[in-house]
């Protein structure tokens, strides 16, 4: 016996949950951009978790600790100027053992500066705009496929 959604008593066994939701991690320094990415990542039925970029760098965020936590499928990671400074960091990240299996989806601001800087990349150009963040969304996507 369980009790149903206005509290009244059923005999019905309780539904079995869902399928777990693919968790999706959100690393940006802009807290707008983490917002929208946030909203149109959840629209599509996925569970996101938060990292602010400045917090794991200061050590404020211990970003193993979250990883292994949370244990997301994709990390949708801004790289963010100086790009040079930022790609660096982002290769350490990735070389971190928790993170080495993990899937990345990369954003940035300005695509054609950071590839100017570093060689060509996959990154995404992202600028706030709805179709920007349906490019997240497809990516993700492809990521999880």
């Amino acid at each position: 016996m369980h009790a149903g959604p206005s509290g009244e008593r059923s005999e019905e066994p309780a539904p079995a949950p869902g399928p777990r939701r693919p968790i999706i991690a959100i690393f940006n320094s802009s807290n707008d951009t983490v917002d929208l990415l946030r909203t149109v990542l959840e629209s599509e039925g996925f569970h996101t978790v938060v990292g602010h970029i400045p917090d794991v760098k200061s050590g404020e965020l211990d970003l193993v600790g979250f990883i292994e936590h949370h244990v997301p499928t994709v990390i949708v990671y801004d790289i963010s100027p100086p790009y040079e400074a930022n790609w660096t960091f982002l290769r350490l990240v990735r070389n971190l053992e928790p993170l080495q299996g993990c899937r990345f989806v990369l954003t940035t601001t300005n695509k054609p500066a950071l590839d100017k800087l570093v060689g060509e990349t996959d990154a995404l150009e992202i600028i706030g705009k709805p179709y920007d963040l349906q490019l997240v969304v497809h990516a993700v996507r492809n990521a999880l496929a």
